[in-house]
C-alpha cells in the first residue's frame, strides 16, 4: 500500500480545487464570451438587413417616381398613340437613355409589346412578354423579372390620355433595373458582409469568393436557410453567419438576398481568447498551486517535525529537537508529546535501574544459593577432620571432598566473571565422560531440595576425550541443574547419558518434566531468559551454550513437551589445536 503523508494530501486536494474553481470559472467566462460574440454577430446581421431594407425602399421609391415621370410625358403619350411598332422602336430609345434602365419596355392596350431595349443581351423579348402577362392577370407594379441568367427590379406605369386616374388608357410602360454585380457590390457594402441573390432557388449574383460559389449555390437551390432565421453555416473552409430575405412580392417564383457574415473575426477572437483563458488558467493554476505549497507547509511542517520525533523515540532517540512554540493545537500537541517523552525517558531510566537491581537481587541469590552447598559441605569435612581418631586414609578422603569443594565454588564464581572479564583459556585434558557426569550428578544431589528426585547417568563407549574437566562439569552440572528444577520435586526423574563416537562425544539430559512453550524455546539460550523457575537469573544456559562454543560444539534442545524435554551437548571428541583461543561469542551470548 502506498504511503501519503498528510501534507501532500492537503497539498493535492488544494491544489485540485483551486485548478477545478479556476478551470470552471475560466470555462464560463469563455462560453459566456462566446455567447455574447453570437449574439453581437447576429444584431449586426440583423443591422445590416435593417439598412438593406432601408436603402431598397429609397432606391424603389427613386425608380418608382421615375417610371411615374416617364410616363406623364407628353411626347412618349403621342408616340405610343402612333400604333406603328417600328415607330415606337425606334423613337423610344431617347426615353429609354432618358430613363438610363437596363430594361425598357413599351406595350399597346392589349401588352403587346411595341419597343423593347435592354442593356443585356441575354435577357429575351419572351420573357419580358411572359412577365407582362403575368401583371395584367392582375401583377404588382413593382415586379421581379428573371431571363438568361438575369435578374432585373422592374417598375410598371400604365399611359393614359388625360388623367391617369380616368384617362384614356393607350398602353403601359416598364422600367427595369438589373441586380447585377455592381449592385451586389453596394450592398454588400452596406450590408458589411457578403450577399448573394437567387431566382427560384437560382443563384444569380453574388460577392463570396469564386471557391466558395460551389457550397453557395448548393445551399440557395436545397433552401437551407430559411428567411427570417440566422444559421451558421460552412462555404469551403470557411463558416459564416447567414440570413435570407424575401424580396418578391406577389411573383410565382421566390427573390431572396442572403446575407453571409463570416465568423473568421468571432473564430480568431474566440482562438485567441482560448489562449489567453489557457494561459490564464496554467498561470493562475501555478500561482494558486504555490499559493497552497506554502500554505500547506505552514501548516504541515509542524506536524512533519512531530511525526520525525515519533519516529526517533520509535529508535530510542528522547533528545530530538522539538519546537514547540506557538498557540496553534499543533505547538500544544508538540509541547504535550515532548513532556510524555521526557516523562517516559525518566521512567524508563527507573524501570532499567529497578530491573537492574532485581537482577543484581536474582544473582546474588543465585550465587548464594549456589555456594551454600559447597560451603555446607567444607564445613561438614572441617569438623570431621577435627576429629582424632581418624586414620590417614579418611583424612584424605575429607581433604579431596573439600578440594573439589573449593574448585566448585572457584568454578561458579569464574562462570560469573566471565561476563565481566575475559575469558581463561580451555586446560585440556584426555579423561572420560564418566567422570565428569558422575561428579555433576553428585553436585546436584547433593542439595537438599533434589533428595527425592532420580537422577541417573549411564555412558555408552566411555572412550577417552579431549575437554577441559571443570569447564565440561560446570556446563554439565548447570543441564541437570536446570532438568531438576523443571521436573517434580517429590517423583521428579532425570536422566543423564554420554555417547563417544569416532569424531564427536555427546551428553543428553532428559527430564519428565512439562516441557516449554515455543516462545520460550527461541530464546532460552539468551541471558536472563528463564521459565517456570520461582528463582534463578537466566544465566546457566547461557554459560552452558558458551562452554559448549569454547570446546568446539554445540547445546540444542532435541525435543520438548508433555513428555519431558531433552538436551543435547555435542563437541569434537579431539578439540583442534588452537582451541585455546576465544571463539566468536554466538547471537545473545553474553560473553
Amino acid at each position: 500500500m502506498i504511503s501519503v503523508t498528510l501534507r501532500t494530501k492537503f497539498l493535492l486536494a488544494l491544489i485540485a480545487i483551486s485548478a477545478l474553481i479556476t478551470t470552471a470559472v475560466l470555462l464560463v467566462v469563455r462560453e459566456r464570451v462566446a455567447i455574447r460574440a453570437r449574439e453581437e454577430l447576429v444584431a449586426a446581421l440583423d443591422t445590416s438587413i435593417v439598412s438593406f431594407d432601408r436603402l431598397q425602399r429609397q432606391r424603389e421609391f427613386t425608380l418608382e417616381r421615375s417610371a411615374a415621370l416617364l410616363a406623364a410625358l407628353p411626347t412618349l403619350k403621342a408616340l405610343m398613340t402612333s400604333d406603328h411598332p417600328d415607330t415606337i422602336q425606334d423613337a423610344s430609345e431617347t426615353f429609354w437613355r432618358l430613363a438610363g434602365s437596363q430594361v425598357f419596355v413599351l406595350t399597346d392596350r392589349e401588352g403587346t409589346i411595341s419597343a423593347f431595349h435592354t442593356r443585356t443581351p441575354e435577357f429575351p423579348r419572351a420573357a419580358a412578354q411572359a412577365a407582362l402577362r403575368r401583371y395584367l392577370t392582375g401583377g404588382n407594379a413593382q415586379d421581379w423579372w428573371f431571363g438568361g441568367g438575369h435578374l432585373f427590379e422592374v417598375f410598371l406605369q400604365p399611359v393614359s390620355l388625360g388623367d391617369a386616374a380616368t384617362g384614356y388608357p393607350i398602353g403601359l410602360l416598364a422600367v427595369g433595373y438589373e441586380i447585377n454585380q455592381a449592385v451586389a457590390t453596394d450592398i454588400s457594402g452596406v450590408a458589411s458582409g457578403d450577399v448573394a441573390f437567387a431566382y427560384d432557388h437560382q443563384l444569380v449574383v453574388h460577392t463570396v469568393r469564386p471557391d466558395d460559389v460551389g457550397d453557395l449555390a448548393r445551399l440557395v437551390a436545397a433552401a437551407e436557410i430559411p428567411p427570417g432565421v440566422a444559421r451558421e453555416t460552412p462555404l469551403g473552409a470557411e463558416q459564416f453567419l447567414a440570413r435570407t430575405v424575401s424580396l418578391a412580392r406577389g411573383t410565382p417564383a421566390p427573390v431572396t438576398l442572403t446575407v453571409l457574415k463570416s465568423l473568421a473575426g468571432t473564430s480568431a477572437f474566440l482562438q485567441n481568447l482560448n489562449r489567453w483563458i489557457l494561459t490564464i488558467g496554467v498561470a493562475g493554476i501555478a500561482v494558486g498551486s504555490l499559493l497552497v505549497f506554502l500554505v500547506s507547509t505552514t501548516f504541515t511542517r509542524p506536524l512533519g517535525r512531530l511525526v520525525a520525533g515519533v519516529k526517533a523515540l520509535e529508535r530510542g532517540d528522547f533528545e530530538y529537537p522539538l519546537d514547540g512554540r506557538g498557540g496553534d493545537e499543533v505547538s500544544t500537541l508538540t509541547r504535550a508529546f515532548d513532556q510524555m517523552r521526557r516523562q517516559q525517558q525518566i521512567t524508563q531510566r527507573q524501570l532499567l535501574d529497578a530491573e537492574r537491581l532485581a537482577t543484581i537481587g536474582r544473582v546474588a541469590n543465585t550465587i548464594s544459593h549456589d555456594l551454600r552447598h559447597p560451603l555446607t559441605a567444607i564445613q561438614a569435612y572441617a569438623e570431621f577432620l577435627a576429629e582424632r581418631d581418624l586414620s590417614e586414609a579418611k583424612r584424605q578422603d575429607y581433604f579431596q571432598e573439600i578440594r573439589l569443594a573449593v574448585e566448585h565454588m572457584t568454578d561458579e564464581l569464574n562462570g560469573l566473571l566471565g561476563f565481566s572479564q575475559a575469558r581463561q583459556p580451555l586446560h585440556r585434558v584426555d579423561g572420560r565422560l564418566s567422570e565428569v557426569i558422575d561428579r555433576a550428578i553428585r553436585t546436584v544431589k547433593s542439595a537438599p531440595e533434589f533428595e527425592h528426585v532420580s537422577i541417573t547417568g549411564s555412558v555408552l563407549s566411555d572412550d577417552l576425550v579431549s575437554y577441559d574437566p571443570g569447564k565440561l562439569e560446570r556446563a554439565v552440572v548447570n543441564l541437570v541443574l536446570n532438568a531438576a528444577e523443571a521436573v517434580s520435586p517429590t517423583s521428579g526423574r532425570v536422566e543423564v547419558s554420554g555417547r563417544v563416537g569416532a569424531e564427536a562425544a555427546e551428553i543428553r539430559v532428559t527430564d519428565d518434566g512439562p516441557g516449554m512453550p515455543d516462545e520460550v524455546v527461541a530464546r532460552l539460550f539468551e541471558p536472563f531468559v528463564t521459565h517456570g523457575k520461582a528463582r534463578g537469573t537466566g544465566l546457566g544456559l547461557s554459560v552452558v551454550q558458551n562452554l559448549a562454543h569454547r570446546h568446539g560444539g554445540t547445546v540444542a534442545i532435541e525435543r520438548t513437551g508433555a513428555g519431558g524435554t531433552t538436551f543435547l551437548l555435542r563437541f569434537p571428541r579431539r578439540l583442534p589445536a588452537d582451541a585455546h583461543a576465544t571463539p566468536p561469542s554466538p547471537p545473545g551470548a553474553a560473553f
